[in-house]
């Protein structure tokens, strides 16, 4: 794929890009404080917010609020929060045909911490998530009518099932994305099928035991074979494909709450490569969507529209042309 040229992308480059996104659903319950509670000490939370979130369904979201195809592959609980978090997936237009209601399992919540500098911690309950398996994933996709561009997933999953997605897509003919997150001991038999890892700072660590530098990330491709996207938050990502590696500079935001940034970053970028973008300029589209995230406060409501994305992804190819051409 040799890539749209990043001045001549447009709200209508990304109509056509079609982005399965295999993964969990979560309701997010958000607690703002000044500062995190030490070991042992209650604190009085100034503000609560509860939302929808979970890895695989903030992807799946921001994915679609730039326009692409998307559908989400995963399970929810027979609770009341199951139905509620299928309407809302359905209302950013991501096709919930794939998500199964299991008996018996509650839904997957996630408790949040965010203090007065927009830090977050970060808990999961998975319940349902953890029923998804490789026969769910696998009926899911051969019922669809089109293979898509790019199937994503993240590990708030059992592997196996995202393994089998990803053997699936590499038998068709897409792109895998892997967001190894949150950290943990990847299975062989997925990181032999992930074209892309896309981890932040402390996920490189805990893969690759070292900090990421463009020299450290260039090693780990040639070291793992798979390309690699390490988000750096407000310092942007450093991108390696085996070719070249580079640092993507992101732009200069206030931040008001990072929580779902590294997912808006990934679900943005899905979409570029999908959408025939070079990996650089899908690159910027996720710095571009992550920054603009920081911004808001709450998860899946902080994920900007695609004219916002594109304002900055623009300016971004403009500062990076002049500094190439003074």
């Amino acid at each position: 794929m040799t890539g749209e040229r990043g001045s001549a992308v447009s709200a209508a480059t990304f109509r056509h890009a079609q982005v399965v996104v295999v993964g969990s659903t979560m309701v997010d319950q958000i607690a703002y404080c000044d500062r995190m509670p030490a070991d042992g000490e209650t604190r009085r939370a100034h503000h609560y917010a509860q939302g929808f979130g979970g890895k695989g369904a903030n992807q799946a979201v921001m994915a679609a609020r730039l326009g692409a195809e998307v559908a989400l592959i995963g399970c929810v609980g027979d609770d009341p929060i199951g139905p509620a978090t299928i309407d809302n997936l359905a209302g950013y237009r991501v096709d919930t045909s794939g998500v199964s209601v299991i008996t018996g399992r509650p839904s997957g919540v996630a408790p949040i911490w965010v203090d007065g500098t927009g830090a977050n911690r970060i808990l999961i309950a998975p319940g349902a998530n953890d029923a998804l398996d490789a026969d769910r994933v696998i009926a899911a996709l051969d019922r669809r009518s089109q293979v898509p561009s790019v199937i994503l997933a993240q590990l708030e999953t059992p592997q196996p099932a995202t393994a089998a997605a990803f053997a699936w897509a590499a038998r068709a003919g897409a792109v895998t994305v892997l967001n190894p997150a949150p950290a943990s001991v990847i299975e062989p038999a997925l990181l032999g099928v992930a074209d892309w890892l896309i981890p932040n700072e402390l996920e490189f660590l805990a893969l690759v035991g070292c900090a990421a530098s463009e020299e450290s990330v260039g090693d780990a491709v040639r070291r793992y074979g798979n390309r690699f996207i390490v988000t750096l938050g407000s310092d942007g990502a450093i991108l390696s494909d085996g070719t070249t590696t580079e640092h993507i500079a992101a732009p200069v935001a206030e931040v008001v709450d990072s929580t779902g940034a590294g997912d808006a970053f990934v679900g943005a970028f899905c979409v570029g490569v999908a959408a025939g973008l070079s990996p650089t300029d899908a690159a910027r589209l996720g710095c571009a969507a992550g920054t603009l995230s920081v911004g808001r406060a709450g998860t899946q409501t902080s994920f900007p529209t695609v004219d916002d994305v594109l304002e900055v992804f623009h300016l971004q190819v403009q500062r990076q042309h002049e500094m190439r051409f003074p």
